[in-house]
């Protein structure tokens, strides 16, 4: 689905990935974990063509195809979609309107008839009530005044409804309650399929219970130094990141 072959960016002029190569599977579930500062948000805008992020080397080889000259707004059209670990908040934007002008926006590029007003209403109600969102924040400003746990379902209620091929989850678990935590993993386990593949970047092991990664992917200084199976998580928690230079 998605190969990174020997990445290097950097943000402000200051390297942050340093030859990265990363396999993404097609129907997996691959999660990153890392020591703050080893790259792992960099990673993930640089996959999205976030604008903080300028890659000086290597390649993103999506669905076949480079996408290194492809704007953000494509990249998010072709199906990569990437969920922030701080979502922003937009006063005057409405999240009902949001997220029905990103739908149509995406059924339009793949040829799709547009949803109206009553359709898009129909799928959203599905949606928010599997989540356990409040049926009023559809109807109020994109995150705005949301708590750390509504903005996040909020992302998990955008991807449900768009839909992606690769889904990017930055820090999903942070911040989160037990409740919140399990209605973002069944969000997650609902959308999982055979044609769609994950990347879960986070720092604690919680979340990781509910979703059951294929693979670990440890990032360290810029470069995927271990890769393993679940395994890996309980070897992290017992002896941390010294684990790198064990034998696999």
């Amino acid at each position: 689905m998605l190969e990174i072959k020997n990445l290097y960016a950097e943000i402000e002029g200051k390297s942050i990935l340093k030859g990265l190569n990363l396999t993404l599977e097609k129907g997996k579930v691959h999660a990153i974990m890392g020591p703050n500062g080893s790259g792992k948000s960099t990673l993930s805008k640089a996959i999205v063509g976030h604008y903080e992020v300028k890659v000086t080397d290597g390649d993103i080889i999506y669905k076949g195809n480079s996408i290194l000259e492809m704007e953000a707004d494509e990249r998010a059209l072709e199906g990569i979609f990437m969920s922030f670990q701080n979502p922003i908040e937009v006063p005057g934007v409405n999240n009902a309107y949001f997220l029905r002008t990103a739908l149509n926006a995406k059924r339009e590029h793949e040829g799709k008839t547009q949803l109206n007003a009553a359709e898009f209403l129909k799928l959203m109600r599905v949606q928010l009530e599997q989540l356990g969102m409040k049926k009023d924040m559809i109807q109020r400003s994109l995150n705005d005044g949301f708590s750390g746990g509504e903005k996040k379902r909020n992302e998990i209620l955008q991807m449900e409804i768009l839909q992606p091929s690769v889904i990017i989850l930055d820090e999903i678990d942070s911040g989160l309650d037990i409740d919140a935590l399990k209605a973002v993993a069944e969000g997650i386990n609902r959308i999982k399929s055979p044609e769609r593949t994950f990347l879960v970047i986070t720092h604690y092991s919680r979340i990781l219970d509910y979703i059951k990664p294929d693979y670990i992917h440890i990032l360290q200084d810029g470069q995927i130094v271990k890769t393993g199976g679940p395994e890996l998580v309980e070897a992290l928690e017992a002896e941390g990141y010294k684990i790198v230079g064990k034998e696999s």
